[in-house]
């Protein structure tokens, strides 16, 4: 049974920055393609990143080009979303999402496996 834990979410200023993390097992990470979600409070869940099974490729969100990085880390099994200059907007539960195929994905039906999530708060 696949299993995503993410951590890592906390409150920031605006401006600052901040590191969620997002642990695998039970599968084989190496051979996933990942992505990170978030959906804010009375909105629909949305896409932020991408990043294919290898690493080697990744794509973002318009709203987060520039400010959130995604790698990850196949010999440790966990996938990261390094975000810099945080923005009030960025206010949301962040979710980690694993599929089947190795490379990069958008729509939240093309994973099967999802975390619990991490609230990350930014004040204004």
């Amino acid at each position: 049974q696949v299993q995503l834990v993410e951590s890592g979410g906390g409150l920031v200023q605006a401006g600052g920055s901040l590191r969620v993390s997002c642990v695998v097992s039970g599968g084989t990470f190496s051979s996933y393609g990942m992505g990170w979600f978030r959906q804010a409070p009375g909105k629909e869940r949305e896409f932020v990143a991408t990043i294919s099974s290898n690493g080697r490729t990744a794509d973002y969100a318009d709203s987060v080009k520039g400010r959130f990085t995604i790698s990850r880390d196949n010999d440790k099994n966990t996938l990261y979303l390094q975000m810099n200059t945080l923005k009030p907007e960025d206010t949301a539960v962040y979710f980690c999402a694993a599929r089947r195929w190795t490379g990069l994905a958008y729509g939240s039906n093309q994973y099967a496996y999802w975390g619990q999530g991490t609230q990350v708060t930014v004040s204004s």
